[in-house]
């Protein structure tokens, strides 16, 4: 849910409170299931980002439809995927990269980050395609104690502060939610988005569950929270985030609860000859997001 997230300013998809950093690690895998540490970017880069981001130039409204088209294929093979895991009980979560200890790493406070995006999958026409997925232990916790904080969006503004600024249900219908989020990012500049999903909850069994989130609506807001704020129009966004994804897998075992996000991304392409500067920062973008959503469920879990 909303992870969700990204030249990608993703995955939105939740965010807390209480980040306490020294209390747990953070693993980043590779595709390769090679462990990774943050990319850094040269100050020359982060000009040419910055000139890249805030010059003025106008993107189409939507993503270009042969991306989308090579989007929701990318989408309908991995939610086949996730269809076969959640008909599993012991094959409920997607394996990680991290080896056969991965649980005990869970279990010892580490998050595992992974970029799973396949080889030559991310560059799609005009756009790109970003795939990454976490897993976090919430010790003690249990999959009500996740659902109900997850279903409570009222409360995203204090359990998933900063980021997500405003929050509420649309609409409701059992298990099915439709909520309307504002989420701002700061990554240089600072991008304030109106995003709208459409996420479904259901359960294997008393142990095992999981949600799916489809954004159906995001808008770039220019001059948030002034008398000038407004929506930007076809020809004014800049490409940001198209569309956005996310998926919980959550399974109680070993006196706690397993939690698993997955988040699909669609975003504007890196101009030619800048992907050198900017390739990092899209890549600590949607990894930097997961780790923040995973805290924070577990630091709310906790509280």
């Amino acid at each position: 849910m909303i992870c969700a997230v990204r030249n990608n300013i993703n995955q939105m998809t939740f965010h807390g409170l209480h980040f306490r950093p020294q209390r747990s690690k953070v693993l980043f895998m590779t595709p390769h299931g090679n462990s990774n540490s943050r990319p850094l970017i040269s100050s020359c880069g982060l000009m040419i980002l910055m000139l890249m981001v805030a010059a003025p130039r106008p993107v189409a409204a939507d993503a270009p439809p042969a991306a989308v088209s090579a989007f929701n294929a990318y989408i309908g093979k991995l939610e086949t995927r996730l269809a076969q895991q959640h008909r599993t009980p012991n094959a409920f979560l997607a394996p990680t990269a991290a080896g056969p200890d991965t649980d005990a790493r869970l279990r010892r406070g580490e998050l595992i980050i992974e970029k799973v995006t396949p080889p030559g999958a991310s560059d799609l026409p005009g756009a790109m395609l970003h795939h990454w997925r976490g897993t976090a232990f919430a010790p003690g916790a249990k999959p009500a104690d996740f659902e109900r904080l997850i279903k409570n969006f009222n409360a995203y503004p204090q359990n998933f502060s900063p980021q997500v600024v405003q929050a509420k249900v649309l609409m409701q219908q059992g298990d099915r939610f439709q909520a309307t989020m504002r989420v701002r990012q700061v990554h240089i500049i600072t991008l304030v988005m109106d995003t709208t999903y459409d996420i479904t909850f259901a359960r294997l069994d008393a142990q095992h569950g999981y949600s799916i989130a489809h954004s159906t609506k995001i808008s770039e807001i220019d001059s948030p929270g002034t008398s000038n704020e407004r929506a930007l129009g076809p020809g004014e966004e800049r490409g940001f985030l198209w569309r956005l994804n996310s998926y919980w897998s959550y399974e109680e075992r070993d006196g706690g609860l397993y939690m698993q996000i997955e988040s699909v991304s669609l975003t504007r392409s890196i101009p030619k000859g800048l992907a050198w500067a900017v390739g990092p920062f899209v890549e600590s973008v949607p990894r930097e997001s997961l780790e923040f959503t995973l805290r924070s469920t577990c630091n709310a879990l906790r509280r």
